[in-house]
């Protein structure tokens, strides 16, 4: 079995949008995924499943639209996919407050005259750098306070994003790890 993590976006913030996680985890059940797991209200599924990630995306938002009444955008990544993320951000090392980084799932590669377009964006003292399917983010201040959001990447690149700060991530890294 191979071991997935799926971040969906947008609920249960500031009571809208609302889906239990308990509602979740039995909607993933009658799915037929093995293993589920969750990680905090905002959103964060670990699971087993042979499906690929694109048929899961599909599967998770049209089921969750059916059970709840309203979409949520669902990015589906491989543990092994989340385990090379702390190599690959340009921003962490031991010495960095993890307070001020955070990244951001893309649905998909974004295109190349998109990307270039994006990169072009200066926002200091915040920085980005993106990689793949990923933007890392470092924010001098807030999150809540950064231009370098999910609205802001998803206009500019034109692809579904989510983000979630660098403890989340650290903790999602570490439960695909489990043996589940």
């Amino acid at each position: 079995m191979n071991k997935k993590i799926a971040i969906l976006r947008g609920i249960n913030v500031g009571g809208k949008r609302k889906i239990l996680m308990a509602d979740l985890k039995a909607l993933c059940e009658k799915l037929e995924l093995e293993q589920i797991e969750t990680y905090i209200q905002s959103g964060n599924l670990l699971f087993n499943s042979q499906l690929k990630n694109t048929k899961l995306e599909d599967l998770l938002e049209d089921a969750i639209k059916e059970k709840f009444g309203f979409e949520v955008p669902v990015i589906v990544r491989d543990s092994e996919e989340l385990q090379t993320l702390n190599r690959k951000n340009p921003f962490y090392d031991k010495n960095t407050d993890i307070n001020q980084l955070h990244l951001t799932f893309l649905k998909e590669k974004p295109s190349k005259e998109n990307l270039e377009k994006t990169q072009t964006f200066n926002y200091d003292p915040d920085k980005f750098k993106i990689a793949e399917k990923e933007v890392f983010i470092f924010c001098e201040g807030k999150y809540h306070q950064t231009k370098l959001n999910n609205n802001f990447f998803e206009k500019k690149l034109k692809v579904g994003a989510t983000t979630r700060n660098w403890k989340t991530i650290l903790k999602l890294h570490e439960l695909s790890k489990k043996q589940i």
